[in-house]
């Protein structure tokens, strides 16, 4: 990618990106910490509480916050990043940069809002007890770099289509709503297993975001259960058929990227 020898501007489109996103705030960053807070609260009194996934998941919050961060920046990613080149039209019409860089700002801005949620559940993690494992911290490197390379791959797929085609930026946002029912970060996996057919829990555990989360259970949350909720089978093996497809659709999104931001300044 052209954005490895321009880091320099790379820099400068994050520093932009942070400081217009928030100009006039009084928060400023602790906003990153405000959003995981309260996206947490809503998925835990809901679904934990009142639907009572508390009581079938021994220590549900450590469960439900370690798939929500990845979620939240695969999300986050994806999203910014499909609007980024459009967005950003004055800079490609009259300033020649290479386009990847707007993509590639999204996900790092994405990135600083993760660490803060990150800290926030290794925190929470170590107050219920956790103790880390070089195994599972090991795969949740893993887990975090799934979600990366299919993040900014899709990313760059949709910034592309997005110019030439404006409705994909809503579509990215409403299938992004759904997100989070997809993965298991509000129910465990055997809930899927126990209650449909074969055939589908063979295709759910065909996303690659399934298997990223699996491996943010297995580092913060695993250690913590008692079994009550046993690990995916061939988990390793979906691991590697997870980061094998996310590498995919990276190389794909840079190579369509490539191709068609020739034609960004003129369809703007």
């Amino acid at each position: 990618m052209e954005v490895v020898h321009h880091r320099y501007l790379l820099k400068l489109l994050l520093r932009r990106e942070l400081k217009a996103r928030y100009k006039g705030s009084l928060l400023g960053l602790g906003w990153s910490y405000v959003r995981p807070a309260v996206n947490f609260a809503v998925f835990y009194f809901v679904v934990g509480v009142f639907m009572g996934m508390d009581k079938v998941i021994k220590d549900f919050p450590i469960y439900l916050f370690s798939g929500l961060v990845l979620v939240t920046l695969f999300t986050e990613t994806l999203q910014a990043a499909t609007r980024s080149v459009l967005h950003n039209a004055p800079l490609v019409r009259k300033v020649y940069l290479p386009r990847e860089l707007f993509p590639s700002a999204s996900l790092l801005v994405s990135l600083v809002h993760f660490v803060p949620a990150l800290a926030i559940l290794v925190v929470g993690a170590l107050g219920y007890g956790w103790r880390p494992t070089p195994l599972g911290l090991a795969g949740a490197v893993v887990g975090l770099l799934i979600v990366i390379l299919l993040a900014l791959g899709l990313g760059l797929l949709c910034a592309a289509a997005t110019v030439f085609f404006h409705d994909v930026e809503q579509v990215v946002d409403i299938v992004m709503i759904t997100v989070s029912w997809t993965v298991p970060m509000v129910y465990p996996w055997i809930h899927v297993r126990d209650h449909a057919p074969h055939w589908v829990l063979q295709v759910w555990q065909l996303n690659p975001l399934v298997s990223a989360v699996e491996l943010f259970h297995r580092a913060f949350w695993a250690p913590l259960s008692d079994g009550r909720v046993p690990e995916p089978p061939a988990l390793t093996a979906r691991t590697a058929s997870a980061l094998g497809c996310a590498l995919m659709f990276f190389f794909i999104g840079e190579a369509v990227f490539a191709r068609l931001q020739k034609r960004f300044a003129q369809e703007m």
